[in-house]
């Protein structure tokens, strides 16, 4: 019989209908063979905002509050409360090595020691290396330091070291972070608007310490005498008031202290007496919290912030304790590099850090230490914003950019030594005459074996400054009287040492744009002076790039014969305002 249209339309539906029904009921609760499960781990994203690891990096479990009995190394390590040490607190696990620690793990046993008297640190340096010279067993003794202030400390410990012999001198092997902000000149608004106006105050500070350093360079940078005399008082000069430690110096502020100094008057001191005050302070955390928080009506004038290579975190030992224990050194190293990637990219780890900091120093709780090495902005207690704290941890890319051991091969800390070391040999020949040289205090050997070996560990990003396109707002300006050839913008020799200087005091400010700015006398026309002061300008810059300085921090502008300091009238005046001016800036 054959079917209607409707018939063969109702035969398909139920026979689809009967598949359908086989399908569910047996076809797919048949035993199958599954895909194997695939174990994941645990996989973390850096949740840090300066993370140097990428990609799927891995979190490192926190380790136990245990002490380790891993029966290794003993070192005494002797700090000063300072945020520039977090690798250093999350490698430890604790004030003394924890289980599961990295430092742990390299079989090391550290007891970190809160010392802020960098004198009395020095002075444990000394002790143990005659210890050590008497007994082999002894416990090692390290310390770390300021970076710029550092010609000082090996000046005084190289003479007090000397009789023991050359294997007992003091040597530097690793920098395990930095101030990023935290150390800092604080002074009155005015000198940020006119830094002229900081001539005849007073800064309390600790004598030829690193934050006095930052005083220097930014008073050097805008053409400011400083008076090395703490019992004189000069008008035209910034003047020293001595403190005791970086908690005095606020102290001193917020206290109203005074003190009776004699005049100096054209250079020379006479016999009469007048009373100053503290008008700034150089300090760092929590001094500067202090002085914010206590009194207030202080702004940021210079800090590390902007004098960005000036004052990584170095430690010390003795020169044969590091070579009898080089193993140990390097393991160290590498437990440090591997705890700078942690701080820098997991938010659990910095927490972490800032917990066991407030151990070591017995001080607040692990949230203030963890807020003021973030860096923050809050109100002092006038209602004025002021940034308070910043610091950074190093990974293995950052230790290396410090020592030259980077891929632009500026040896950043060279160049931080030396200028601080001249500085400071300068006004104080007493004390540093001549601080020692460099390659004999600096020992990158242990720092190139890690990084040789261990490539992985420099794939961490280092850190990096990010500069704006336009300056727009001035640090420091200072006028450089740069020889070129008549009518030329080539450069004549003898002008290549004050490139130099030039090119040192930027690499020490490497949070700061550089403007090179060329001026012309009025000799000529307006339009081949302009011409003439662009091409000196960038011919400066050109200079500068070669030696390492990033194009993206360079700016250079010719003024001609616009901005004259001085009257084109006589030959004098018109050699002033044949200039290249160097401003630092953000």
């Amino acid at each position: 019989m054959k079917l209607k249209t409707s018939g063969k339309v109702f035969l398909i539906i139920l026979v689809l209908a009967g598949i359908f029904a086989a399908k569910v009921l047996w076809w797919d609760k048949r035993p199958q063979t599954a895909k194997q499960a695939t174990d994941i781990g645990k996989v973390a994203l850096p949740d840090a905002p300066e993370a140097s690891l990428k990609g799927n990096a891995t979190e490192l479990p926190i380790p136990s509050k245990d002490p380790s009995a891993n029966g290794g190394t003993k070192i005494d390590w002797k700090i000063m409360a300072w945020n520039a040490q977090f690798a250093l607190m999350y490698a430890n696990g604790g004030p003394v090595t924890t289980k599961g620690s990295l430092i742990d793990k390299q079989k090391i046993q550290v007891n970190i020691v809160r010392q802020d008297d960098c004198n009395k640190a020095c002075a444990d340096i000394v002790k143990f290396a005659k210890d050590y010279k008497a007994d082999p067993n002894a416990t090692g003794v390290f310390a770390t330091f300021m970076g710029d202030g550092m010609p000082a400390f090996f000046s005084g410990l190289a003479k007090e070291l000397e009789p023991l012999g050359p294997e007992y001198q003091p040597i530097a092997f690793y920098a395990m972070g930095k101030s990023y902000g935290e150390d800092k000149v604080m002074g009155p608004v005015e000198w940020t608007k006119n830094p002229q106006s900081a001539k005849g105050k007073a800064v309390a500070c600790v004598l030829r310490d690193g934050d006095m350093n930052i005083l220097l360079k930014w008073a050097g940078d805008n053409g400011i005498k400083v008076n090395p005399d703490e019992t004189t008082y000069d008008r035209d000069a910034i003047n020293l008031i001595s403190a005791n430690d970086f908690l005095d110096a606020p102290n001193k502020y917020i206290t109203g202290y005074t003190e009776k100094r004699k005049l100096i008057v054209n250079g020379q001191k006479i016999n009469r007496d007048t009373t100053i005050g503290v008008d700034a302070v150089a300090t760092w955390t929590p001094g500067d919290v202090n002085a914010a928080k206590q009194k207030g009506n202080l702004v940021t004038i210079a800090s590390t912030r902007q004098y960005a290579s000036q004052m990584p975190a170095v430690t010390i030992t003795i020169k044969k304790f590091a070579y009898d224990h080089r193993t140990d050194i390097e393991n160290l190293i590498i437990a440090l590099a591997q705890a700078g990637d942690q701080v820098r990219s997991f938010n659990d780890a910095k927490k972490f850090a800032g917990d066991v900091s407030a151990k070591v120093y017995n001080e607040q709780n692990g949230e203030y230490w963890l807020r003021y090495y973030n860096g923050v902005e809050e109100k002092d207690m006038q209602g004025q914003t002021i940034a308070l704290g910043g610091s950074m941890a190093f990974n293995l890319a950052d230790a290396a950019n410090t020592f030259g051991l980077g891929k632009d091969g500026v040896d950043r800390y060279k160049i931080v030594y030396n200028t601080f070391g001249d500085i400071l040999s300068k006004m104080y020949p007493e004390y540093l005459k001549n601080y020692p040289v460099y390659t004999k205090v600096i020992d990158k050997s242990f720092l190139l074996s890690v990084i040789s070996n261990h490539p992985e560990l420099m794939e961490g990003e280092a850190i990096k400054v990010e500069y704006q396109e336009n300056m727009t707002q001035q640090v420091s300006s200072k006028s450089y009287q740069i020889q070129f050839e008549t009518g030329s913008s080539v450069i004549k020799p003898e002008s290549y040492t004050m490139l130099d200087e030039i090119l040192k005091s930027a690499v020490v400010a490497e949070g700061l744009k550089v403007g090179v700015y060329g001026h012309t006398d009025n000799l000529g026309t307006d339009a081949y002076n302009q011409k003439l002061s662009e091409e000196r300008a960038s011919a400066v810059r050109s200079y500068l790039v070669s030696k390492g300085l990033s194009t993206k921090r360079m700016e250079s502008r010719g003024f001609g014969s616009t901005k004259p300091i001085a009257s084109n009238a006589t030959q004098d005046g018109k050699a002033k305002n044949r200039r290249v001016q160097i401003v630092l800036g953000q």
